[in-house]
């Protein structure tokens, strides 16, 4: 996180063995990777492809080959890489024996991601996916018109803050209330969208009132 309405969201990359039981975690470490960029939507999605990829390394290369995972944005998208080092072979995509479960694997994956494919070098093979989001850029952030309003009431809040506080007009207490209940619901939406925990945020905030100014 850098500035209002920015998230940075760098590339990421965990290296591993391709064991079956490695899967659970690997889809756990995903979910929170995830969060902490603010596309919990993608999650879902995300493990699903995780859980695809490396099932397909495992068989053809073998259990206990060297493996990485990366998370990257590729424009807007989520790009979720599966890499085996060394001369192993990956799944090809438009396997033609329809029924086996390649071929199941690739029509499932095809399902998920937007695009998918592979790509090689001089000493690892990866099977790579792109998964849509709602973003407008690779470190903006998702939401819509909730997260929208809370970045403009941010901006408004850290200018009255710099004026001292100016003095607004009085609202009816209905009115009031309202206002109160949509702002913290939009600064919730916020929160969620650059990957807070809303729980976390929710406490500390009942903390520090307590204590009172």
């Amino acid at each position: 996180m850098n500035e209002v309405g920015c998230v940075a969201r760098e590339p990421w990359e965990l290296s591993f063995l391709a064991e079956p039981r490695e899967v659970a975690g690997l889809r756990r470490v995903v979910r929170l990777h995830l969060k902490m960029w603010g596309l919990s939507r993608q999650t879902e999605t995300a493990q699903l492809c995780v859980t695809e990829m490396v099932t397909q390394v495992i068989r053809p290369a073998g259990v206990g080959t060297p493996v990485s995972l990366s998370l990257s944005m590729k424009g807007t998208f989520l790009r979720v890489e599966v890499r085996v080092l060394g001369e192993h072979e990956v799944p090809m995509p438009a396997s033609s024996r329809s029924g086996d479960q390649e071929a199941m694997a690739e029509m499932l994956l095809g399902s998920c991601a937007e695009r998918w494919g592979v790509r090689e070098g001089p000493d690892f093979k990866a099977t790579w996916c792109e998964i849509a989001t709602d973003l407008t850029t690779s470190h903006g952030h998702g939401g819509g018109v909730r997260v929208t309003r809370a970045e403009a009431m941010i901006s408004l809040y850290e200018a009255a803050a710099s004026a001292h506080g100016a003095r607004t007009t009085r609202l009816t207490p209905v009115t009031a209330t309202r206002v109160v209940i949509e702002l913290i619901v939009d600064l919730l939406a916020w929160v969620d969208a650059h990957g807070y925990d809303a729980d976390d945020i929710l406490d500390a905030a009942q903390t520090r009132f307590d204590l009172g100014p």
